[in-house]
């Protein structure tokens, strides 16, 4: 009878000592867990990548909304962005540490401007560096060019819708470079453009040009 009074007692403090090792077994993996989680989320906060969105660089200024045209997208490429990315401008962005520029494979009066003066319209519609830079310093430089009258007042029914859909976008930088564009187009063509502006301004782009326009001219002033 003791024997198995004996017995009972030995089980039992094996059992409590077996539940008591178990506790603090899943107490440990808790705590473990608890500061892995607080150390994942401190590194996080400390990482470089945050620290720049905290404490953005000058040179973020100078790049805003950076991209690779070479590297995998998410989205499927632009059109102005797929012709870039394959060589297709006949220039390159040479990066400055106050400003950019382009440098042309070749001198820009020996290029033709079909296509090259519309798909760098295109461009203007764009909303990441490099294409919004190098579309709307293309166009203006390709425009600079001698003989460049010559060669754009042909093109002008195919230019206007492009720049008509730059004019109209909701993003007021590209309105801004569309609007641009349009004055230094105008300033090569001359009174050629006036047949074409009853297609620029019709009555549904009128009212987003004119809802634009007082930003633009703060942007400017």
């Amino acid at each position: 009878m003791q024997k198995s009074e004996f017995h009972r007692g030995v089980q039992m403090r094996s059992r409590l000592t077996d539940n008591c090792d178990q506790r603090t077994s899943s107490s440990a993996q808790v705590k473990h867990g608890t500061t892995v989680q607080q150390s994942k989320s401190s590194s996080s906060t400390s990482s470089p990548e945050s620290a720049r969105k905290l404490h953005p660089r000058p040179s973020d200024k100078l790049n805003p909304k950076t991209i690779n045209p070479f590297g995998e997208q998410s989205r499927a490429p632009s059109a102005f962005a797929a012709i870039y990315s394959k060589g297709g401008i006949p220039c390159r962005l040479v990066h400055g540490s106050v400003k950019h520029r382009l440098q042309w494979e070749c001198p820009p009066e020996k290029l033709p401007f079909d296509p090259l003066l519309i798909t760098l319209a295109e461009g203007l519609r764009e909303t990441k560096h490099p294409y919004t830079f190098v579309s709307k310093e293309g166009f203006r430089e390709l425009l600079l060019v001698t003989g460049a009258p010559e060669k754009a007042v042909p093109l002008l029914p195919r230019l206007i819708p492009v720049l008509k859909a730059a004019l109209v976008h909701v993003d007021d930088e590209v309105f801004e470079r569309g609007l641009n564009a349009l004055v230094q187009l105008s300033v090569v063509v001359g009174p050629a453009l006036n047949d074409h502006l009853k297609h620029l301004l019709t009555s549904g782009s009128l009212i987003i040009i004119k809802s634009k326009i007082p930003t633009y001219c703060s942007i400017c002033c």
